[in-house]
């Protein structure tokens, strides 16, 4: 790691559209989001390289990721160790996730095409956070 970088760390807990978690309503994310959460339950060589960032926090790891997969088994967490804060192998928040990416996906897919009022509720703040944040 160059002086100039910040190790990458997890969030508190995983943010309140995280895709892992069993209480962000279903159909929040594109489905092209959803479809990237299965890759990271294959077995170790076969996953992505890349780190799996948080949709809402810029620079942090997605805490439903760390909290869903095997840590010790997550390629893009051994490829990018020499960049990593020690808090990721610690992290342990008491949020519910689903128990595999594929779990996960299928209820987000589930719900794109009719999202849940509560669901709509979260795409309108998402809309307005990107907005603002331009």
């Amino acid at each position: 790691m160059h002086e100039d970088q910040l190790p990458v760390k997890p969030p508190k807990i995983p943010c309140g559209t995280c895709p892992y978690r069993r209480d962000v309503p279903a159909g929040i994310w594109h489905g092209d989001e959803y479809a990237k959460l299965p890759a990271y339950d294959a077995e170790t060589p076969f996953q992505p390289m890349a780190l799996f960032m948080c949709h809402q926090r810029d620079g942090c790891l997605c805490g439903g990721w760390l909290l869903t997969h095997d840590r010790d088994h997550l390629l893009a967490l051994r490829v990018h160790a020499h960049n990593l804060d020690l808090s990721v192998w610690s992290y342990a928040p008491p949020i519910e996730v689903f128990a595999s990416g594929a779990e996960a996906a299928a209820h987000g897919i589930s719900g794109i095409e009719n999202p849940s009022p509560e669901a709509q509720r979260k795409i309108d703040g998402l809309v307005r956070q990107r907005a603002t944040s331009k």
